[in-house]
């Protein structure tokens, strides 16, 4: 398993932006792109670089807080 497998990311469209957003708020702000198979491919590259960098350079990583919403029975 990769760092960045701990970690919650989704691509959801924005009315506001006029793209879909890729987010993976524990590691990154988020994306914008105009296909969302293709954002979800940069966003996980994205958040492999980032952790990457973090473990480079010897800092922590951020604990995986956000987790998707669970159905409620």
């Amino acid at each position: 398993m990769r760092p960045s497998d701990r970690y919650h990311k989704w691509i959801e469209w924005s009315d506001r932006d006029d793209a879909y957003v890729g987010r993976c708020p524990d590691v990154i702000t988020g994306i914008h792109g105009s296909d969302p198979v293709r954002l979800y491919d940069e966003l996980c590259t994205v958040v492999d670089e980032v952790l990457t960098e973090l473990e480079r350079s010897e800092r922590t990583l951020p604990k995986p807080l956000t987790r998707p919403m669970r159905e409620v029975a």
